[in-house]
């Protein structure tokens, strides 16, 4: 009796397997595909067709393997770096993706598929790499490097170097903290913060923040807070003091302050303003907010001009300073 070639048996088992493939049976598939390559170690198209396989049951690192050996046996068939795209596609490497259809398409230029495939994984590509790039914004807040002009007038202003340090980094982690807030939960709460004296503040009567969510809410309530903020922040003998407040519970520009909204040139972003005031000088900012790539975003804090856009008047009583 004869016995029937090797490649004879690959060829009936891969075109079994290439049966259950078209089925969706795709397990069953991938095992007639190894029994074949078993039988004819070095068919390409088994390896291909394996690799296929296994990317419909995402298992794409065996997957991957296929097309590799697929390439290493046909180093000129389109298939094989056509495989790898898909795969590396799945695994969402896009950039290496687009890297082996370039390849599969120099094998085969008139492949609009190909063409296809590779513009729209050039743009997810280019999508991940923004979605990545403002994840790492997210997480890597630093208003530090914002504030260089809050480090050159407190220096000038306060001249002690220890004492416009320990400002400095009150208002940089006042912001830094409203930032990340902000990211995590799209809001932050209306609150003033203090900056405590550490030899003269009784600390079991004065808290480091003071919720004033209901002062924006009329004339009445906005006047009282101030009063109240006022005398808290000399009872606790504080040196400076920082509101944060969210633009949407003052319904900026505020209509009942006389500020119409020709005088507010910052658009319609969302956000919120961070208030500095000391007995020298005050300083406000207003911190814009986004949605980008379906993640929140605080932007560039904008500098504003306090006198015309401040949330409360004046804290401290006013000290003259040496600043030039």
């Amino acid at each position: 009796m004869t016995e029937t070639a090797p490649s004879s048996v690959g060829d009936s088992l891969k075109d079994e397997g290439n049966e259950f493939f078209k089925a969706g049976n795709y397990l069953k598939a991938a095992a007639l595909y190894t029994q074949a390559i078993k039988k004819d170690p070095s068919n390409p198209t088994l390896y291909s067709n394996r690799a296929a396989a296994f990317l419909n049951l995402v298992k794409l690192s065996k997957a991957l393997t296929d097309a590799e050996t697929t390439i290493e046996l046909k180093p000129n068939w389109e298939k094989g770096y056509f495989r790898k795209g898909c795969i590396l596609e799945a695994l969402e490497r896009y950039e290496d993706a687009v890297a082996a259809f370039q390849i599969a398409l120099q094998h085969n230029p008139q492949s609009t598929e190909l063409s296809r495939k590779m513009k729209r994984l050039g743009q997810l590509a280019r999508d991940k790499k923004r979605v990545q790039e403002v994840e790492n914004m997210r997480s890597n807040v630093d208003m530090g490097k914002h504030l260089d002009s809050l480090r050159s007038e407190l220096s000038g202003y306060y001249g002690a170097e220890d004492c416009s340090k320990e400002i400095f980094s009150f208002v940089k982690d006042t912001m830094e903290s409203a930032v990340k807030y902000w990211h995590e939960t799209g809001k932050v709460d209306a609150r003033v913060y203090f900056l405590l004296n550490k030899d003269k503040t009784q600390t079991d009567k004065y808290a480091p923040v003071v919720n004033i969510d209901k002062a924006f809410e009329s004339p009445h309530t906005h006047s009282n807070c101030v009063s109240f903020l006022r005398e808290y922040a000399e009872d606790s003998f504080s040196s400076a003091a920082c509101l944060v407040t969210p633009k949407g519970i003052i319904s900026y520009p505020q209509v009942w302050k006389g500020q119409g909204s020709r005088k507010w040139k910052h658009g319609q972003s969302d956000g919120f303003f961070v208030q500095f005031e000391s007995p020298l000088f005050r300083k406000l900012w207003f911190i814009p907010s986004s949605t980008e790539k379906g993640r929140t975003l605080c932007r560039d804090p904008e500098v504003l001009d306090v006198a015309a856009h401040e949330l409360i008047p004046r804290l401290f009583k006013e000290i003259a300073s040496n600043a030039k």
